[in-house]
Parts: C-alpha cells; structure tokens; sequence
C-alpha cells in the first residue's frame, strides 16, 4: 500500500464517522506521519512510496483507535500549544487553543524584566506554567495539581523545555499543600484552567472528550461552578496586594464569574476568537 492509497482510505473510515467527518483527513495524516514515522514532506512528496509491512500495521492500529473516538494527541502523544510541542496523556486534559488566551493575557499584563512569582492551579501537562517560564524569564513558577500521574507529565515536559529549574510541582488539591505561612500574599500571579464544565453538559460533550479525557479536569459540580468558589478566596490570600488572577471559563459563565469576583479590582474578561468571553482577569 502506498501513502496515498494508505491515506485515501483511512480519511473515507474516518469521514464515514460523523463526528469526525471535519477532521477526518487532517486526523490520517497525522496518524500516518507518527506510524510511518514521516515529516509532513516526506508525506507529501512522495505519495508513491510504499508502506513497509510494519508502518502499514501501525498505521492500521492507529485508526482503529481514533474510530474508537480516542483523541489523535493521546495516540501521537503530543500536542502543541503556544509554539510548544509538548506530551500528553490520558491523565492529562489536552491543551486547547483557547488556553492560549489566557497565557496571552497574562504575559500582556506582567512585567518580563524583574522577578515574579506566579502559581498554576491544575497544571495538568504544564502548559500553561511552562509557556510562562519560557516567556518570563526571570520568574519562578509552582504548578500545582491533585494528580501525581499528571505532575509526573508536567515535570517531564518542562525539563524538555528546559524549565524544570524553574518550576516546582506540588501535589495539591488547589493551594491546600501549601503552609499557613505561606498561603498569606506570596504569589504576584495565580493562574488557572480548572474544571468548569457542568456535570448536567456531560452527555452533550463530543465522545473524544466525554470518554477520554480525564473527567476531573473537566466537571466542577452541578454548575460548573465548583472549583471557583474555592479557589477564588484562597488566591484572595495567597496574592500580593495588587496581585493578578486569571482565569480561564466556560461558555456562558461570565455573570457568575463576575459575582464571585465582586470584591476584586479591575475586573475584565477576555474573549476568544468566536467571541465568546473566555478569560476572567481581576487584581486583588
């Protein structure tokens, strides 16, 4: 089989799949450059080189795993995020583009020239507390998580990142880990992309989602709405005195999010590209 025959036949699978139908030649492609071990110019360039024996069955396999519904970036096991290519797993919540406002918005609103601290709730694959490190050089992050396996993922890809030194990782479920002495105005920034889906949104999420992706990442009670109200009075505390908090949310929580964070300063929100209001930011 050659790479074109190889593609051509994995995309009409995936296409016959309604939920994949949009993806469904981006997805073979991807999964044929991880099986066959292919750059994108090797793929295509050379749509008539034949398959070895061993490709052809990796990429077989690969398919049959995403007809299951299974994410690509758990079966290639990467994805990137903010120019960063980094691991994932299923004991991970795929990084979004989305998030990638919220990363945005903090760097547009830190200084880079001095030293911060800044925390990550829920860190997840450190995307966020990685992409920080690399774009604020002088600051010192800790990335918490109530997930070790998670950790273990976050670590390794800031070592890859070179970071690693700069980021300590906590096993936490939000600040609780930390010391009396040390929840009290100790971080300049806290940032986080809790769970806030719905439990009630459950059956509406896509399958890749609802059945591969860590679930405690993304519910947060019957409202989505959990997690907030017990983050946002700890990192009341653990903030400097104008310290920033950001956010991300979920669609169509704006109003609560801006209830709960009635007392803070200078609260606004971001949008994403769709419009839809995506990243709460508030000065304590």
């Amino acid at each position: 089989m050659t790479i074109q025959q190889a593609l051509e036949f994995a995309t009409s699978r995936l296409a016959a799949e309604e939920p994949m139908r949009s993806t469904a030649r981006r997805d073979a492609e991807l999964l044929l450059m991880h099986s066959a071990s292919l750059t994108r110019t090797g793929l295509i360039a050379y749509p008539e080189r034949e398959l070895a024996p061993t490709q052809a069955a990796a990429f077989d396999s690969a398919i049959q795993r995403r007809l299951r519904h299974e994410p690509v970036q758990y079966i290639i096991g990467t994805q990137e995020f903010y120019g960063l290519d980094l691991t994932v797993s299923p004991a991970v919540l795929i990084p979004r583009p989305e998030t990638e406002h919220l990363v945005e918005s903090v760097l547009g609103l830190l200084p880079h020239d001095r030293p911060l601290a800044i925390a990550d709730i829920g860190a997840g694959s450190g995307a966020i507390a990685i992409a920080l490190a690399v774009h604020l050089p002088q600051a010192q992050l800790t990335a918490f998580d109530l997930s070790p396996t998670a950790l273990a993922v976050a670590e390794a890809n800031a070592r890859r990142h070179q970071v690693a030194e700069r980021i300590r990782f906590l096993h936490s479920d939000l600040l609780g880990v930390l010391a009396p002495c040390e929840r009290e105005a100790c971080f300049d920034a806290i940032v986080s992309n809790p769970p806030y889906v719905p439990l009630a949104d459950a059956a509406s999420l896509a399958p890749q989602v609802r059945d591969h992706e860590p679930p405690t990442a993304l519910y947060a009670g019957e409202d989505g709405l959990t997690i907030y109200r017990r983050l946002i009075p700890q990192a009341e505390k653990a903030l400097r005195p104008g310290g920033l908090l950001a956010l991300e949310m979920g669609y169509g929580q704006r109003d609560a999010l801006a209830g709960l964070l009635g007392g803070w300063q200078d609260l606004r929100f971001v949008d994403d590209l769709q419009g839809i209001p995506r990243v709460a930011l508030a000065r304590r």
